[in-house]
């Protein structure tokens, strides 16, 4: 199911038939070094982080990781959407992209999209954004979205800098 449209992105539900791109996707080296080894090996393991993490997600909140795709041909490039997590008091973003598809604006704009989103179509007040303080490319994807940094975070034991953005910021009026 087709979730939001940008001007070069598709981003729409994971599933089960994505299992070959998520074995792909999640075993790179960019994803196991900032965002961790989810022990996905094969489509079964694919397949069963979709059911119990995006899907599940899905029902539970109306939101969660999208599949991001190329508009002009479908090619799958990535994940990017929103996550509710235990450990947080607001959804965060979070995004992934595969090596080849990585420097091309990508994250920025499918972020900008689930950002809208979850604003807008959620109502959220609020979405944060949490990364490896080394991870600096994303770093630099959350300073272009407007997001700011809230500081660091001990989380599932390792340090995070946390990123935050309330509704009115992203509607335009200026940080107070």
């Amino acid at each position: 199911m087709l979730i939001l449209e940008t001007a070069r992105l598709q981003l729409s539900e994971l599933r089960p038939s994505d299992d070959g791109f998520i074995v792909e996707l999640l075993n790179t080296p960019g994803f196991l070094a900032n965002i961790g080894d989810r022990g996905v090996r094969d489509a079964q393991d694919a397949r069963r982080y979709i059911a119990q993490g995006p899907a599940a997600s899905y029902a539970a909140h109306g939101f969660g990781l999208w599949k991001v795709a190329l508009a002009s041909d479908g090619t799958p490039v990535g994940m990017c959407g929103l996550i509710k997590r235990d450990e947080l008091p607001f959804a965060d973003l979070g995004y992934a992209f595969l090596p080849a598809h990585e420097g091309r604006g990508y994250a920025s704009e499918a972020g900008a999209a689930a950002l809208d989103f979850g604003f807008r179509c959620k109502g959220l007040p609020r979405i944060l954004a949490i990364v490896r303080p080394g991870n600096a490319g994303s770093v630099r994807v959350l300073g272009k979205l407007g997001m700011a940094d809230r500081g660091i975070r001990q989380m599932d034991h390792q340090v995070l800098r946390v990123f935050g953005m309330d509704a009115y910021r992203q509607a335009g009026t200026p940080d107070a």
